[in-house]
């Protein structure tokens, strides 16, 4: 096996597998890339079992066809130290492997490619989606799921197909996001979880290979599997196992007090609050009334503590409330309109947050959902 490649090209295609490739310390052979080389077009596959992403895509001159398996780390190492050279890569029938360039030799020990796993997997139900919003849907949604061994479904994303929409949710019991697109149409009903693993190199892998506007990702899926396909891509995972929360009936719709503020004023002033805040418990205490807002933070024990005024527009009863200020500065960061509108019923009850009424939607309908915390005296 022999082939020239540029280093920064194979880096960039290697980077969104590499979070793959080695996460299952069980099988040493998965911490390697499956090399495939046949004329042009260089195949390389990495799984942990649960997922398998392959890519095919075409290097600079073939020189031998062959097969190997690749230490994943050592060469992502090397490959990152590299500015913008061209690498000869060969493989010899024992399986060892050298890189060269103009001023080196860089040897490593590969191993067969028998025995790695492959794709093999064809779906009971198919739905197609433009890739762009694909990848926006992960990135809006992703900052949102759970980390909880014991609560597994909360660890993805859900994706929830009907013929009108495709809506996006991920919760993880303290805040909630849920984002539509109507301008995508399965034409199908059907709904499933994805892990944050899988969907975090998903999204890696869009962004370094979409191409135009108009790109599509096919998806492939059945009871227990899923398979994504597009640009020379494939990644097939297991879907996440058990019931997804009914996250309709934890949206509160009576949200009498609404206010709505500058995005990046508002951002901003959570943000400094949060130096303030408990570095245990980094919450911010909202104070409406009229058209003020007044962000404070508190840490007793080291007597920090801080309040900023910031102009607004709210309807409602006066209010204080209480949320937890990376979750709050997550969501600011997550909405991409000029002002947000919070709505909230009481203290105690979840806020709500989106864009306006008429803000821009044609990048789709993001609604936000955060728990207040409990405020002291």
């Amino acid at each position: 096996m022999k082939f020239i490649v540029n280093s920064q090209f194979l880096d960039k295609k290697l980077q969104p597998l590499s979070t793959i490739a080695g996460q299952n310390k069980s099988i040493p052979a998965l911490g390697n890339f499956l090399f495939v080389l046949e004329g042009k077009q260089l195949r390389v596959t990495a799984s942990d079992l649960e997922t398998t992403i392959v890519a095919d895509f075409e290097i600079n001159e073939a020189i031998e066809d062959g097969s190997v398996a690749v230490p994943a780390k050592i060469l992502m190492d090397t490959l990152k130290t590299f500015s913008n050279v061209p690498l000869i890569f060969s493989v010899n029938d024992g399986n060892a492997i050298k890189i060269k360039t103009d001023d080196g030799d860089f040897n490593m020990v590969g191993e067969s490619p028998e025995g790695f796993p492959l794709i093999n997997f064809e779906g009971t139900s198919q739905a197609h989606i433009n890739a762009g919003v694909l990848n926006e849907a992960i990135a809006k949604t992703l900052f949102a799921t759970g980390e909880d061994s014991l609560r597994p479904i909360m660890s993805g994303v859900l994706f929830e197909f009907n013929p009108d929409n495709i809506t996006f949710v991920a919760t993880d019991a303290h805040k909630l996001v849920r984002y539509t697109r109507e301008d995508e149409h399965s034409g199908i009903e059907a709904s499933f979880v994805i892990h944050k693993k899988v969907l975090n190199a998903l999204k890696n892998t869009l962004q370094s290979n979409i191409t135009d506007d108009t790109d599509t990702v096919n998806i492939e899926f059945d009871d227990r599997n899923a398979l994504f396909t597009f640009n020379g891509i494939r990644a097939f995972c297991r879907l996440n196992e058990g019931k997804f929360p009914n996250y309709k009936a934890v949206i509160p719709e009576d949200n009498p007090n609404k206010l709505t503020a500058d995005r990046l004023l508002f951002l901003n002033a959570v943000r400094r609050a949060s130096i303030y805040s408990e570095k245990s418990s980094p919450q911010v205490r909202l104070k409406i009334n009229g058209q003020e807002l007044i962000v404070k933070a508190e840490d007793p024990e080291l007597a920090n503590k801080s309040s900023e005024r910031i102009s607004c527009t709210y309807v409602g009863e006066p209010i204080e409330i209480g949320f937890n200020a990376k979750f709050l500065m997550e969501m600011l960061n997550n909405i991409d309109s000029n002002d947000i509108v919070l709505e909230m019923s009481n203290p105690s009850r979840a806020g709500i947050l989106t864009p306006p009424e008429d803000a821009d939607s044609t990048s789709g309908n993001i609604l936000m959902l955060v728990m207040p915390v409990m405020l002291g005296n």
